[in-house]
């Protein structure tokens, strides 16, 4: 494996984790109020888009990549989008708070 592969890999990777602690103290606190809809839907919206553009190319790295962020990013944005009582319900059925 050459230094181009392992990095993109690693970058691959340092995105994908990004999004679970955040995705994950939504779930334990059921708080959103820090989260900006705006720029969550703007990422959200570029990484479907990174998204297409990798189908477009056929590169199975960024399709799995920005697939990954997309949904973690999506569901970010729905609990911050979500009534208390939807977000809790949510929330109860990943994890206990």
């Amino acid at each position: 494996m050459n230094w181009i592969t392992v990095t993109g890999a690693l970058a691959a990777l340092c995105s994908m984790i990004s999004f679970v602690p955040q995705a994950w103290r939504i779930v334990r606190s059921r708080d959103t109020s820090s989260i900006s809809p705006t720029m969550y839907g703007f990422t959200v919206s570029g990484f479907l888009l990174w998204t297409l553009y990798g189908f477009g190319l056929g590169e199975w790295p960024l399709i799995l990549t920005n697939s990954v962020c997309f949904l973690l990013a999506l569901f970010i944005l729905a609990m911050t989008l979500l009534p208390q009582e939807k977000k809790d319900a949510v929330a109860d059925k990943i994890g206990p708070a």
